[in-house]
């Protein structure tokens, strides 16, 4: 990632409505799915921003993703039997994490997540640069009854994570009892929101999908009493370190059109036992005869840090490619995610060798998450 402060007009990236806000709190920013969003922030940088998230609170603004909304009569079932993951698993008010995969080849074209409000209506909140393929996809098949509306600059989304959260949300007046995977209306500072408890980090916190117009206040109304509990303005760079070391998947690394779900281990979030969704036949085939790879967690040995498109080695025998790969600041040594060729049977606890500009540095199987979760 590069700075592009200078030429996002050049460029054309779209800027999230808190774009003000960042740049007076010193943000470093970068292109991302089509977007100029923070990096990271002045003060504190990466470390002290990773570190906020897992001991105390950071908010990220993640206005970047994507949001579209299927309304009308069967909107739900529409929508399951497009998606990857079976809505019939949830209730209104509840959220899931799916796939969109290719029909004919079961290749993933973005993850999502799907906010179930009633049999006539679903939220998606796919990845920034996938928003409009997605919509394209479900208004290609949908029905006439069926309305796919894309609504990505409609909405702004803070995510508020960190074992402080819930204390910062509830000393806002904002609801942090419901389950993990659910969602509720809530209003602050007269602003009518939806708190939704997800996130992308490992550890407790809320998704707050906010009208774009009134990102500022609830961005303000949170630093006005965030002080108390350590928050911390967080940016993608400590974003990508907290995913990383969940081993969550990043789409266009870990997840792709090439990559699938079988292949990433993603296979929890299909409903394999559906009569349809988009994919179904090409992965239910991959599934039985077994992928030619697999993803596989990583941690370095000595000092090396995998990066993403680094290859692993046995011997003088290729065996995969790092799609994932940082240091983490928690364990305080080198993470990947790769994938790995099956036929190299290599079982977790075994050694394989990256090569870093032609030197060769060891790293052990292991599987994901890197660090304990604290999403619950």
């Amino acid at each position: 990632m590069t700075d592009v402060t200078s030429d996002a007009a050049a460029t054309r990236l779209r800027r999230s409505p808190l774009h003000e806000r960042h740049t007076a709190a010193g943000a470093k920013f970068a292109p991302f799915g089509g977007w100029e969003m923070p990096l990271e922030y002045a003060g504190g940088g990466v470390l002290k921003e990773h570190t906020a998230v897992r001991t105390a609170v950071g908010v990220f603004d993640v206005s970047h993703l994507g949001k579209a909304r299927v309304s009308g009569p069967g909107a739900a079932g529409f929508v399951n039997s497009c998606l990857s993951n079976d809505l019939g698993r949830i209730g209104p008010g509840r959220a899931q994490y799916t796939l969109c995969c290719d029909d004919a080849t079961g290749g993933v074209v973005d993850d999502i997540i799907a906010y179930l409000y009633a049999d006539d209506h679903v939220f998606l909140i796919p990845n920034a640069a996938n928003t409009a393929e997605v919509v394209r996809r479900l208004r290609a098949a949908a029905p006439a009854q069926v309305t796919v509306t894309d609504e990505h600059e409609a909405y702004a989304v803070l995510a508020v994570q960190g074992p402080r959260s819930a204390e910062l949300l509830a000393a806002l007046d904002l609801p942090t009892e419901h389950g993990y995977m659910s969602f509720s209306a809530a209003s602050l500072a007269g602003v009518e929101l939806t708190v939704c408890r997800t996130g992308y980090t490992g550890e407790l916190g809320y998704e707050l999908v906010v009208p774009a117009e009134h990102a500022v206040a609830v961005w303000d109304a949170l630093f006005a009493v965030g002080a108390t509990f350590g928050l911390r303005a967080c940016g993608l760079a400590a974003r990508d370190t907290l995913r990383t070391e969940m081993g969550y998947p990043l789409h266009g690394q870990d997840l792709s059109l090439d990559i699938s779900p079988v292949q990433a281990r993603s296979g929890w979030a299909v409903g394999w036992d559906k009569p349809a969704f988009w994919g179904r036949d090409a992965l239910l085939a991959e599934r039985a005869a077994g992928p030619r790879r697999t993803l596989r967690g990583l941690v370095a040995v000595d000092r090396a840090i995998p990066r993403p498109g680094m290859t692993l080695h046995v011997g003088d025998v290729q065996v995969g490619t790092v799609t994932s790969g940082t240091f983490s600041p928690t364990r305080k040594q080198g993470i990947a995610l790769a994938l790995l060729d099956t036929d190299a049977n290599l079982a977790d606890g075994a050694e394989v060798e990256i090569d870093i500009r032609g030197r060769r540095a060891p790293l052990t199987l292991t599987k994901p998450p890197f660090v304990t979760p604290s999403v619950k």
